[in-house]
């Protein structure tokens, strides 16, 4: 077997999750990654970071032919079947979770989760033979198996690992295997608990399953999207909500950790933090969708944990509120098909980069312009946000993209920068200092964040190279004349495009090895294009990005422009946000034209929402139905007593 075969692509994993934790399922059914309680806790099994002794979870049907697999409709309940030469196996799996008794009825943010995973197995027709190959590790990151007990009905793992299975269950040297036999009909189900239950947790598979699906179908009832791309929209939707941390509102970047951006190379981060930038972008796309719950939650959590008193705002935190996350290698991982070091933290959380306060400000104006309202203690965050900027703006950062070199002006994030004051401005009212600083900003960034006769914007200043951070800059409200972004959008092609994909830069930054390309860039091409009025070279790049998906609809954070594989850590939230917001804009600009993309993020939202006032009417309507259907009903609360 090869190592290929051990490690499958990034590409063929789909991800399975409860709001807590994630587990990554490959195209053949195996468990290669679990965190099962939370999202940066040392994982179950990691096969996905080292091949030959990371652990790992299959099923394995004997003779099978042919795999195929796709997401329950409108939950992230994975179905996998499995034909055979005997018969087809189907393979349903998910991480149950539900509403708590006490929840309110629009409320899914307040959860309940046992972290549990639940596989269930039925033979659909004729008789499958499988085998188990159950292979958990134990703390620290350990390869070594841990100590089990074979019991009836169940396997005991050291540290209160169980493993509930029927089924022929022998020891072996790297964990233990489960000889399981199904005639048409049978179903078997198996569960993997962290913390012993009570009861025996099978007894329950048709409630965990109900309640589980219910909670994924009634949380989609509310999205208000209604473009041509609905199923894009909502898988993205899904995935997004997957990322989100429900016991602090947090909101990861991904899942996983160290998947590398060159095969082999050493660009391997861990992604299992909430970056302010991405939750922001993550939330907008909600947001805009329909969803405030989640919003309020991640508001609540900056302002409860992660601002702590006498505290400045960082770019990043852990998920419970961490201001420090030590990065070390975990020298004795081969890591993803030889790519090291495996990484655990994130040194980046000591960077200063300008662009996070005016994301954190110009989504602040996005969930006003759509209703919500700021608490006393978010305001006096944002305003302190503001006055912290005029301060700092002109002192270099590390930029958008980390960079691990000496800091420098980036223009994006100048103009991050200018949008901080312009929306503390737009919330709060005139404040001399703000727009004093504002106006300043602009007037460098037309001078010191411009090259070329004539002009067009640059990296950083005296930079001749472009940036793809740049892209966003037509969408961010700068009163820029028109000429100055469209040949700024036509030197990043120039420079950075390769077909349908778009690399970040190609300056030094700080790191040696290669990377890809990122599937976001290609989707902020697409906004930009919208904004210059090339709209149907716009939709055109956008459908052919949406066929890169995987065959669940999920991308990782870069792509190969030689080979379409995928590279970085998946599933990546900041993609699945990019997809949303591209979608959105091609939306406004089928329906109101180029004009109408002009201004900021909340006057573009409001113009989504306000399409028709009879769409407006009708999503009222919508929601007073779910009321009273979901009151009736209350399908999606998880009770485990």
């Amino acid at each position: 077997m090869t190592e290929a075969d051990i490690q499958p692509p990034i590409e063929d994993y789909a991800l399975i999750g409860d709001c807590h934790g994630a587990a990554l399922v490959s195209g053949k059914g195996s468990i290669d990654w679990c965190t099962p309680l939370r999202f940066d806790g040392e994982p179950v099994f990691f096969r996905l970071l080292d091949a030959g002794q990371g652990g790992s979870w299959s099923v394995e049907p004997e003779q099978t032919t042919r795999v195929t697999r796709g997401y329950i409709e409108r939950t992230n309940i994975l179905r996998t079947c499995f034909e055979t030469a005997t018969g087809t196996l189907e393979l349903v799996d998910f991480m149950p979770v539900g509403r708590t008794r006490t929840a309110s009825v629009h409320d899914y943010v307040t959860l309940n989760a046992p972290g549990w995973i639940v596989r269930r197995l039925r033979c659909v027709s004729g008789r499958v033979d499988l085998t188990m190959q159950f292979r958990p590790r134990g703390p620290g990151w350990s390869t070594d198996p841990v100590e089990m007990n074979l019991c009836e009905g169940r396997i005991d793992c050291a540290g209160g690992l169980t493993l509930w299975c029927d089924g022929e269950a022998r020891r072996e040297a790297d964990g233990a295997s489960v000889r399981v036999v199904l005639e048409e009909g049978e179903t078997q189900t198996c569960v993997l608990t962290s913390v012993a239950p009570l009861f025996d947790p099978r007894d329950r598979a048709d409630q965990l399953y109900d309640v589980t699906c219910a909670f994924w179908t009634e949380w989609c009832e509310y999205s208000r999207y209604r473009g041509q791309y609905q199923d894009a929209v909502l898988r993205s939707a899904l995935a997004l909500k997957l990322l989100t941390y429900a016991p602090t509102g947090a909101v990861v970047a991904a899942p996983t950790t160290s998947l590398p951006e060159h095969i082999g190379g050493g660009r391997n981060w861990d992604y299992r933090f909430c970056w302010i930038r991405d939750a922001t972008f993550a939330l907008f796309a909600l947001s805009v969708l329909g969803y405030s719950a989640e919003g309020k939650r991640f508001s609540d959590f900056l302002s409860r944990l992660c601002l702590r008193e006498g505290s400045t705002l960082r770019i990043m935190y852990g998920i419970d509120g961490e201001p420090f996350l030590r990065e070390h290698p975990l020298e004795h991982l081969a890591g993803y098909r030889d790519s090291r070091p495996v990484r655990v933290g994130n040194e980046a959380s000591d960077q200063r980069q300008l662009d996070v306060f005016g994301e954190l400000l110009d989504w602040a104006e996005l969930r006003v312009a759509l209703g919500s309202r700021l608490s006393d203690d978010e305001t006096a965050l944002l305003r302190g946000v503001a006055d912290h900027v005029c301060k700092t703006w002109h002192v270099p950062d590390h930029g958008i993209w980390e960079m691990r070199c000496e800091p420098r002006h980036f223009t994006q994030g100048k103009a991050m920068a200018w949008v901080t004051l312009d929306r503390a401005i737009r919330l709060f009212g005139e404040n001399p200092t703000w727009r004093e600083n504002r106006d300043q900003i602009l007037r460098e960034i037309l001078g010191k964040g411009c090259t070329g006769d004539p002009p067009y914007l640059v990296q950083s200043y005296g930079a001749e190279v472009t940036d793809a951070a740049l892209l966003q800059v037509p969408l961010l409200g700068l009163p820029l004349d028109l000429p100055l972004l469209e040949r700024s959008v036509r030197e990043v092609e120039r420079e950075l495009r390769t077909g349908d994909f778009v690399h970040r830069y190609r300056s030094a930054d700080g790191l040696e090895g290669d990377e890809g390309a990122f599937f976001m860039t290609s989707f902020w091409l697409v906004e930009a294009l919208l904004t210059v009025d090339r709209a149907d070279e716009a939709r055109a790049l956008f459908e052919r990005i949406l066929s890169r998906a995987n065959d669940v609809g999920l991308y990782s954070e870069e792509v190969d422009v030689n080979t379409g594989a995928y590279l970085g850590n998946f599933p990546q939230a900041f993609t699945h946000m990019a997809l949303i917001s591209s979608a959105s804009l091609l939306q406004i600009h089928e329906e109101k034209g180029v004009e109408a993309l002009r201004g900021t993020n909340a006057d573009r939202a409001k113009r989504l929402a306000g399409a028709t006032e009879g769409a407006k009417g009708l999503a009222f309507a919508l929601i007073r139905n779910r009321s009273i259907r979901l009151r009736s009903s209350r399908k999606s609360v998880l009770a485990l007593t």
